[in-house]
């Protein structure tokens, strides 16, 4: 290779740098999500099949990356009905418990569009807030929840086109005024 070529070729790629992050759309969250990013960004995921009631729920805790395998929405029992109903008799859902190391605000991740739901001494939990970009996989959709580790949570996602979904549960960090 030429030097002009060279030069020429590194030139075309480091212009192209800033364009594909212009076209980045997991960017646009108002939130700082820099966490739930980087354990997408780390691979496929712990391999996980959803529960079809609370007896065959996995568990999921924290900072942890999950590929979560999903059953029919027909053959799941929730612990509680879906905050949403199903759209399609083809939808897919799942259960799984949440094991958290102290109370607060956590945020659940995913990769796809689907309903989620934190059940807790029989009520469901109300999301605090949540933000998704259509555009985007790595995540999709996050929704916070102030949760408290001394009673069993349970998670209920449902309303899911896609078999499988990749989620992660983080911490929220502190919110800057």
């Amino acid at each position: 290779m030429t030097r002009q070529s060279f030069f020429l070729t590194m030139l075309l790629l480091t212009s192209a740098i800033p364009m594909a992050r212009a076209d980045d759309s997991c960017t646009d969250f108002k939130w700082d999500v820099s966490k739930e990013r980087a354990l997408f960004a780390a691979g496929g995921g712990t391999a996980v099949k959803a529960g079809t009631d609370a007896n065959t729920a996995p568990t999921l805790v924290p900072n942890t990356l999950y590929s979560v395998q999903l059953a029919s929405q027909s053959r799941v029992k929730f612990v509680l009905e879906p905050g949403r109903n199903s759209r399609v008799d083809t939808d897919h859902a799942g259960i799984a418990t949440l094991k958290l190391p102290a109370s607060g605000d956590y945020r659940i991740a995913l990769d796809v569009p689907l309903w989620i739901d934190v059940v807790t001494g029989g009520a469901l939990v109300p999301a605090k807030d949540f933000q998704g970009q259509h555009d985007c996989a790595s995540p999709h959709k996050i929704v916070e929840f102030e949760l408290s580790n001394d009673r069993p949570l349970t998670l209920q996602l449902s309303s899911s086109a896609a078999e499988s979904v990749r989620l992660t549960i983080t911490a929220s960090p502190a919110r800057k005024l």
